[in-house]
């Protein structure tokens, strides 16, 4: 039986590589995003060029019927859910210092990132529960963090505060659902080259040749998405609750 993988956040950048790296590797894929289908034709040509099999839907990870929805349609289509990789997210759409940061900013980030993630994450998790085992795991919950987890950004503190939560909500679900043969993983992303940095670019530019990553380069989204495949697979059978930097080395700590 083929396996299924949602990617929420998977029309564009780091979602849309999950998918296509997922889909090479056999697996059928639930691409989750909130843009209409009929703006998405630059994936839908990605992934058909690619022989993948795939389905779309759209929804809003903050809404709970949204949630609930593509649960069931991914059931409804391909029978099971073995990996869910939460990939989707957003950044503040303003950067304010943290003395004028908003609640309706807050509110927003926070309500996507980190309590829109964690009710999907509960969905899935009884999804695969009930289902039958297929390989040497039940399921596997892959979530997207952030090097932002940990290195502060006082002008976008809603977005670090909402990656410090979901590091938590790995740590909690990989805890429950362990002894079930469900693992739970954070990959977090440094630097990518999206849309997402674009805004930014010139400031990463500088970090980067001024030496701040050791691989002096940007990130691409086929570097997330490779972390994410390893960890799709029968390996990494005795390892829960962790994460793996993909961040050109920024995470450590230099003289």
């Amino acid at each position: 039986m083929s396996k299924t993988a949602i990617v929420t956040g998977g029309s564009r950048g780091i979602g849309l590589a999950i998918a296509k790296k997922l889909g090479s590797m056999g697996f059928q894929v639930v691409i989750f995003a909130t843009k209409p289908f009929s703006a998405c034709k630059e994936m839908a040509e990605i992934l058909d060029g690619e022989g993948i099999s795939w389905h779309y839907v759209q929804g809003c990870l903050d809404q709970s019927d949204d949630r609930v929805r593509l649960i069931e349609e991914t059931v409804r289509i391909f029978g099971r859910i073995d990996v869910l990789v939460n990939n989707a997210g957003v950044a503040p759409l303003s950067r304010f210092d943290l003395l004028d940061m908003t609640e309706e900013s807050f509110d927003r980030v926070v309500g996507i990132n980190t309590k829109g993630t964690l009710f999907l994450s509960q969905l899935a998790a009884n999804q695969m529960l009930i289902q039958t085992l297929e390989g040497r795991k039940r399921g596997t919950i892959i979530n997207i963090g952030s090097c932002s987890a940990e290195v502060s950004s006082v002008n976008r503190g809603e977005y670090c505060i909402s990656k410090a939560g979901l590091s938590m909500v790995t740590s909690l679900f990989a805890d429950r659902l362990a002894a079930d043969g469900i693992l739970v993983h954070e990959v977090r992303p440094g630097v990518i080259h999206t849309d997402m940095t674009e805004g930014v670019q010139e400031k990463y530019d500088r970090l980067i040749q001024n030496g701040s990553f050791p691989i002096p380069r940007w990130g691409t989204p086929e570097d997330v998405a490779e972390a994410v495949a390893a960890f799709s697979l029968d390996q990494f059978l005795y390892a829960t609750g962790n994460y793996i930097d993909i961040d050109g080395g920024f995470h450590i700590r230099r003289l």
